[in-house]
């Protein structure tokens, strides 16, 4: 009995300990590392849900710009850094799950180096052609591909990135034959297709409805249909069933951080990604606010992991 009580006296010394953490956080600064470079979609969203979530819970978000090795160089400080919820990854698929399945020797598994704290942002690609090509759907395209395979070449910033990964699972899902054509950037990647010299391509939504009067637009990765383009089918309604290539970004904290912060964290990033204030900056962006609970963004990140690694394994 006397066992039992002082069980029940730890279980509750803990707990209030854990509440104490919590009510005393945050009181000071925090820095949120993210892998991109200023400027940018990935950036300009971390900025917006950073300023928000900074003013409810009462304190500055300092953001600190880490590009490099697709988000892997921001991955690997916020691994190392101390557990106590002030220094936060602004996390991506590339850094979290395509890096694991591409690079042997990184210094950091997501699985073990990271607290999930909350999917933040969520983004999908389009699939454009030229204004010209005979083209004219995803049903078409992929008749094509398969009666002259080889005929049809898209192009992608490499082996991993988000377009990339969205035409290989489209092959991977109808069997059709397209050849994989690196550029340098998205801006080339448009020119290429605008002048011909690639019949088709991934990119960016809001890239794709900049140029709309300059290209087809036949679908959007996405299931649903995308906010910013929504007279454009999703590739599922265009005829590819289930096939969803969504992209994200998310908030992370070191592995070992109290779950009474991560768990503060969580509440007050859902609270801000419903907010309309952060709703249209982000939008203009091609994102849209998805919060989720810590639990349900580790999942994604493992489920994101396994669909990644069948898709690259299998090309």
């Amino acid at each position: 009995m006397k066992k039992i009580a002082l069980k029940f006296l730890a279980a509750v010394a803990l707990g209030n300990c854990a509440a104490a953490v919590a009510e005393d956080y945050p009181h000071k600064p925090i820095r949120l590392i993210v892998g991109f470079s200023a400027g940018g979609s990935a950036d300009i969203g971390a900025r917006t849900v950073a300023k928000k979530l900074g003013d409810s819970l009462r304190t500055s978000i300092v953001i600190d710009n880490r590009g490099g090795a697709g988000g892997s160089v921001a991955a690997q400080l916020v691994a190392a850094a101390r557990p106590d919820g002030y220094t936060l990854l602004w996390g991506s698929v590339g850094a979290l799950t395509i890096t694991q399945i591409l690079e042997k020797n990184l210094p950091y598994n997501t699985d073990t180096a990271f607290a999930p704290v909350g999917l933040a942002l969520v983004f999908c690609n389009a699939l454009i052609a030229r204004q010209d090509s005979p083209v004219r759907s995803v049903a078409q395209l992929i008749a094509q591909a398969k009666d002259k395979p080889g005929s049809l070449n898209y192009g992608t910033q490499g082996i991993g990135s988000a377009g990339y990964l969205s035409g290989e699972l489209l092959k991977s899902m109808t069997g059709a034959s397209f050849a994989h054509v690196p550029y340098k950037g998205a801006s080339e990647i448009l020119t290429a297709v605008i002048s011909g010299e690639l019949q088709i391509s991934f990119v960016s939504a809001t890239a794709a409805g900049a140029l709309r009067n300059r290209i087809q637009i036949l679908a959007v990765t996405s299931l649903a249909r995308d906010p910013s383009l929504p007279d454009v089918p999703s590739m599922h309604e265009a005829g590819v069933k289930n096939y969803d290539a969504t992209f994200w970004y998310g908030l992370l904290a070191p592995a070992g951080t109290p779950p009474a912060i991560v768990n503060r964290l969580n509440r007050d990033l859902r609270q801000a990604l419903v907010d309309p204030e952060i709703a249209r900056p982000v939008q203009a962006q091609g994102l849209n606010p998805a919060p989720s609970s810590p639990q349900e963004y580790a999942a994604r990140i493992k489920a994101d992991y396994a669909k990644w690694k069948k898709i690259i394994a299998g090309n």
